[in-house]
């Protein structure tokens, strides 16, 4: 017999993409998912394959030096039935020449890149041939796999949807903006698959981060690290909490992890200027689900930031109701982080399922600026020690604000205060735009048996009162239309629960302020007014915010900070209320003409009427979308928009995908910042 020789091969990049559902990942390379078999056909010249007589076997290889003890490099001969804990091949049909083979790698494999190489030999010689690369990813849809997830709908909200709703506002007013993941677009997973080569423990010890990368628990810090750059790691993304934004972007203007993650591959790994929470959150989401990993964006309304984890922020307010501008201890408006789902066998009992990971630098952990992944059911049990970092984020959805009013002769009292932190956790709904609250994974109800055990276990005694308790009840209350442009009312709406009158004082002040809770200028104040409160009632008094008082303060957040302060007289208690108060941005309307058909022409008209009373200067709209745009499209408006007057352009598209997509707008202007819209259409197929 002659050697059996490779003439040509075929790795059936439609066949095995569609079934490993990554053939949004363009048809150039093998992409497939651990632990789920894929086929390839060998071609020979001369002579097909003998069985009995020729021996085939294969390599896989991955890292820069792989060896069988780290789980980097098999060896493997083909054979008749598969082995499901190791690298297998199974002959499937010989066909003249031809030999097809089903490849199947364990479903606890190193994800990243591979080299495959055959091996042929007859009784006497041996012949080995470079098949070629392909990668591997982590696989939901395997039971045996760490990522494991149950639900179909699931997987594809959380592993294969490209686009997503990011929650912002305020506990009070939460709104959606859109955002493009796009994990599947043109050049995406190498930009991941890069970044897992250039983190520090892969340049520390090659070997041994490659040996880890079955690992989702290592691969979820890894990113959580490596999307943030404050450990000077070469990450993605600088992070910047106020003006001046000039020599990068306004983190508000991104409407996708696309344009991020590729701006980053192109300044040769140096961070992208500039991140916020949800900015650095969705990248990481984008950057694991593209590896496999079901993920999830999260928003945490009322967010603690708790320097000395003692589960108390202290707050002082001075007799006006002003703040001090920047506190150690911050309560941000919000606060966004990811959840991926993932198995724990690291930490036994019942931690499998959502983990928390949180890009934002923040804290240290273990000597980088990490967070995670911490199982949630951890963060409700209050299991402090498990890792990772359970005490940081259980402060974040726990902690307590006590609010200290410093008197003029330097005096502070404690203000009794119901104020809490973690409130109306929230992620986008699977399949549809609607948001679903998920505080109950990470807390048991206000006041609960449970709640008190919880907190027994950490160590934290809580301050806050029901309300219900309070002889006097101090809120804060917003006419409709708070709108940019316009003046609004807010009041302060005190209840006397006692079946005594009562004498008060109180007093208003409005200060815009960033969703961190840094505040600026004054906007509004009243003078100190004395009310009598009748029993079981409830008073009102009011304050007009005007938009002269604060258009040039108002941040890119679009906020406003209203404290209300109370003394009571007959007790000398003092209550403080606070509420952010969100001005809106006008609406970006969308209007698609044509029929939506993948390949076929259509026109998007977008839209804004100017609410301000003066032009807005330098207009530009941002438009992407996954499958209908290609790439972003960036339109500059010649002209200035007058008051009350529409900026409006057309976009034409031809989508590349069939199926619902969602077109992402972003309004930038001189005097209107970071305005965000979509629109979701729906594609018809190509007919065939």
């Amino acid at each position: 017999f002659t050697d059996l020789v490779l003439d040509t091969w075929d790795l059936h990049l439609e066949r095995n993409g569609r079934e490993h559902r990554t053939a949004d990942l363009g048809c150039k390379q093998l992409v497939v998912r651990r632990g789920q078999p894929f086929t390839i056909t060998l071609h020979f010249s001369g002579r097909g394959y003998e069985e009995g007589v020729d021996k085939v076997a294969f390599n896989v290889e991955t890292g820069p030096c792989p060896n069988e003890t780290s789980g980097t490099r098999f060896h493997f001969a083909m054979t008749d039935c598969p082995e499901e804990s190791r690298w297998s091949a199974v002959m499937q049909q010989q066909d003249g020449d031809s030999l097809s083979v089903s490849l199947c790698s364990p479903p606890n494999a190193c994800v990243g890149r591979y080299i495959l190489t055959l091996e042929t030999s007859t009784d006497y010689q041996g012949s080995s041939f470079h098949i070629g690369n392909f990668i591997l990813l982590f696989n939901a849809w395997h039971p045996e796999d760490t990522v494991f997830l149950r639900d179909e709908d699931e997987r594809r909200e959380y592993v294969l949807s490209q686009q997503g709703l990011i929650y912002q506002g305020t506990s009070d007013y939460i709104y959606s903006i859109p955002w493009n993941f796009g994990q599947f677009e043109d050049g995406i997973l190498a930009i991941c698959l890069n970044m897992l080569d250039i983190n520090p423990k892969h340049l520390r010890d090659q070997n041994r981060d490659c040996s880890r990368r079955n690992d989702p628990v290592y691969i979820g810090r890894v990113v959580s690290a490596m999307v943030n750059c404050n450990d000077e790691d070469r990450g993605v993304l600088w992070g910047r909490w106020e003006d001046p934004y000039e020599d990068g972007m306004n983190p508000l203007s991104w409407i996708g992890s696309v344009d991020i993650l590729k701006k980053w591959q192109k300044l040769g790994c140096q961070p992208v200027k500039y991140g916020q929470c949800w900015v650095f959150a969705a990248v990481a989401c984008t950057v694991m689900r593209c590896l496999g990993i079901p993920s999830r964006v999260v928003t945490n309304y009322v967010s603690a930031h708790d320097t000395n984890a003692n589960l108390i922020i202290d707050r002082y307010i001075n007799e006006n109701g002003d703040q001090e501008q920047r506190p150690k201890e911050g309560i941000w408006n919000y606060h966004c982080w990811v959840e991926s789902w993932m198995a724990r066998p690291d930490l036994g009992g019942d931690y499998d399922g959502w983990q928390a990971l949180d890009p934002t630098p923040q804290e240290k952990s273990e000597g980088v600026y990490c967070c995670g992944p911490a199982p949630v059911k951890a963060i409700k049990e209050g299991d402090m020690q498990l890792k990772y970092d359970i005490p940081f984020i259980f402060a974040e959805v726990n902690a307590d604000v006590v609010y200290w009013v410093v008197q003029q002769d330097g005096m502070k009292k404690q203000s009794i205060h119901s104020s809490y932190v973690g409130k109306n956790i929230s992620t986008k709904s699977v399949g549809k735009d609607s948001r679903e609250d998920i505080t109950h994974n990470y807390k048991y109800p206000e006041g609960s048996e449970e709640e008190r055990k919880v907190f027994a276990k950490a160590e934290h005694e809580k301050k806050s009162i029901q309300e219900e308790d309070e002889a006097l009840h101090l809120r804060i209350k917003v006419s409709e239309g708070a709108n940019k442009g316009c003046d609004f009312d807010v009041f302060a709406a005190i209840n006397n629960n006692t079946d005594v009158g009562r004498v008060c004082t109180v007093r208003l002040c409005a200060r815009t302020t960033s969703y961190n809770g840094t505040v600026g200028p004054q906007c509004g104040l009243t003078d100190s007014i004395d009310i009598e409160l009748e029993p079981r009632t409830e008073s009102r008094v009011p304050m007009r915010i005007l938009y002269e008082q604060y258009k040039d303060n108002l941040t890119q957040d679009n906020l406003i900070k209203v404290v209300a302060l109370l003394t009571d007289h007959q007790t000398g208690d003092i209550l403080v209320a606070v509420r952010d108060i969100y001005v809106e941005n006008p609406p970006i309307k969308i209007r698609i003409l044509g029929e939506p058909m993948q390949n076929r022409k259509l026109v998007a008209e977008i839209s804004l009427v100017n609410p301000l009373e003066v032009p807005l200067n330098n207009c530009v709209f941002m438009v992407e979308g996954t499958g209908l745009t290609n790439g972003q499209q960036v339109k500059e408006l010649e002209e200035s928009v007058e008051p009350q007057a529409e900026a409006k352009f057309r976009l034409d598209l031809v989508p590349q995908q069939s199926g619902r997509l969602k077109l992402v707008v972003d309004f930038e202007s001189d005097k209107l910042t970071g305005v965000k819209g979509y629109r979701n259409v729906i594609i018809a197929p190509q007919p065939m």
